[in-house]
């Protein structure tokens, strides 16, 4: 394989494939991308974005050198070097992990994979997922793992948003099946990484991804559990939050909100502590964590509620709810917490309407819900506004003086100071 001018297939045209193709491009690699999402096919042999990192003008310049190819077909693979797989790892009804888009792709990639090839899987999972899963259907195919073909996992690392870091700056981890699957995988990624840091095993790797996100899922909750008792002693969490990190060593700031949501955070721990169940082990901060996450819509919902009681018959009463993405700046609805909480004040006989500047139809309780413009009029008409996501193409200064009430799970009204009508959830 000739790592300097390569043939990539990227398996999956999400959040995570999406911008690792791009990069290959960019450093003169071709790509086949493939996906079986046929509305995603498609807007991209239009040269339309889906994404909201991506714009039109990226996927026009993605296609302009004539190495990038798209479709929903397999057959492609036969023509790349190396194979990586981007598919999501999602929970089941029971939280527990659920492989099928993996095991689906690994499948259809067996009838067109060859001598030299190189696979690797990407999407977040357990520690073994790679030798226990792929290696077992590699191997059916009589081709040899370190000789014939390759096998490695390189977990991703995209923050989703406009301020998200450079791809090729973020450290790229990798653990081979053996050495050669390491040494070949290494140099794939060292062509379009800055730095690859290799672990000693898949094992490694897997397990580094799903401690990354352990770590940020605990933190978190805890600091939201924080922001109950606080709102209890009447005290500003996110002032104390500030004032604890002017301490210059051996404090990290995390942030309270409505609930924790995207793909990783809120499912990658699941999958380690499913994992470690087989084990006979129960990691007692990741069940603990994952309940208080698990709690934020209810209490939110019950807050506003709550208030809104004291005001009219909840049956009366109108919702505006400003922001439904999982975080700021994206337009993903995966894990967000504004879903449940809109669905919790509907059950309560309240009406919401909500406005999101990536979003426009959202589905709730089995009904379509569209979005609304965000007006002076529109806000007026309502009893509150309920932000839960920070956009940063909102002026939310602006919104105060017109708002009946404010609840704010996002800090974002902090430059207000007549407060009166705001409520820091």
């Amino acid at each position: 394989m000739n790592q300097a001018k390569a043939s990539i297939a990227v398996i999956g045209l999400g959040y995570v494939g999406l911008p690792l193709a791009a990069l290959f491009l960019e450093s003169g690699h071709t790509v086949y991308g493939i996906d079986v999402d046929a509305s995603k096919i498609a807007k991209l042999k239009s040269q339309q974005s889906y994404l909201s990192d991506f714009t039109s003008k990226d996927i026009r310049a993605m296609f302009a050198g004539g190495r990038f190819h798209v479709s929903e077909s397999f057959r492609e693979i036969d023509r790349a070097d190396a194979i990586i797989i981007c598919v999501p790892t999602p929970l089941n009804a029971q939280f527990e992990p659920d492989l099928t888009y993996v095991r689906s792709a690994m499948k259809n990639v067996l009838p067109y994979l060859r001598k030299g090839h190189l696979v690797v899987l990407e999407s977040s999972t357990y520690p073994g997922t790679t030798e226990e899963e792929l290696l077992p259907m590699i191997q059916s195919t009589g081709l040899v793992i370190g000789q014939s073909v390759f096998l490695a996992y390189s977990p991703e690392r995209i923050d989703p948003g406009p301020h998200q870091s450079s791809l090729q700056l973020i450290p790229k981890v990798l653990g081979g099946v053996t050495e050669k699957c390491t040494e070949t995988a290494k140099a794939v990624y060292g062509s379009i990484f800055n730095e690859v840091v290799v672990v000693s095993s898949p094992r490694v790797a897997e397990f580094t991804k799903l401690l990354e996100n352990c770590q940020r899922l605990i933190n978190i909750s805890f600091i939201n559990e924080l922001a109950v008792v606080s709102k209890k002693m009447d005290i500003n969490l996110w002032e104390a939050i500030e004032a604890a990190s002017t301490k210059p060593y051996g404090f990290t700031p995390y942030y309270p909100g409505p609930g924790i949501g995207g793909h990783c955070i809120p499912v990658d721990p699941l999958y380690l502590q499913w994992k470690a169940k087989q084990y006979g082990i129960d990691l007692k901060f990741i069940d603990l964590a994952h309940q208080v996450n698990e709690s934020m819509p209810d209490y939110v919902a019950q807050k506003v509620s709550q208030h809104l009681a004291a005001l009219k018959p909840l049956n009366e009463s109108k919702v505006f709810v400003l922001g439904v993405t999982y975080k700021k700046d994206v337009n993903d609805l995966r894990e967000s917490s504004a879903i449940p909480i809109i669905e919790k004040l509907l059950a309560a006989g309240i009406k919401v309407s909500f406005h999101d500047p990536f979003i426009n139809r959202i589905e709730v309780s089995g009904h379509s819900l569209d979005g609304i413009a965000l007006t002076k009029r529109n806000i007026q008409q309502h009893d509150c506004l309920l932000i839960l996501t920070d956009h940063s193409s909102i002026s939310y200064g602006s919104l105060a003086s017109f708002s009946h009430l404010i609840f704010d799970t996002r800090n974002a009204m902090k430059m207000i100071e007549d407060r009166k009508n705001i409520i820091l959830i």
